[in-house]
């Protein structure tokens, strides 16, 4: 019996691309933007995974949270921002993430979890965002956190 071994960097590209495209976008970035395989890399640099961000799924499905969100805010973020067009973020994390870079394509943002009381200031004519909510989300989409479940 003849055995033969396939490993995953000699599958094509358009094959790959279908693979990566089953796993949620921020872990296709988090896993593959920056490591030494020049092609895996670029795959990951491709818009389809940095349109849509879900930075909540980051908080909620990890322990080591802070240092998987100190990787997007320096170094993942810097690299993509031109591709983002919707974010969904929780308010805890909101404006880091929209001033870590200038996200020129930006036009949808979602919030989880949102809190009237503690976010409204993110909306306040002296809010270091308002300029982003002016003048570049047309999108807004607010899930409000229920007050029963805490």
């Amino acid at each position: 019996m003849n055995q033969s071994s396939v490993h995953l960097l000699d599958l094509p590209d358009e094959m790959l691309l279908n693979i990566l495209k089953k796993l949620d976008n921020v872990d296709v970035l988090y896993a593959l933007l920056g490591i030494d395989s020049g092609r895996l890399n670029s795959l990951a640099r491709e818009e389809t995974f940095s349109r849509t961000l879900n930075l909540v799924s980051i908080v909620h499905n990890t322990t080591m949270v802070d240092s998987i969100l100190d990787r997007f805010f320096n170094y993942i973020l810097p690299q993509v921002h031109g591709n983002v067009k919707c974010l969904i973020v929780e308010p805890t994390f909101m404006e880091r993430i929209l001033l870590v870079a200038h996200y020129q394509n930006l036009t949808e943002l979602k919030i989880i979890n949102f809190q009237r009381d503690n976010s409204l200031r993110y909306f306040a004519d002296d809010s270091s965002l308002r300029h982003i909510f002016k003048t570049q989300i047309t999108k807004l989409d607010l899930f409000v956190k229920d007050r029963e479940r805490e």
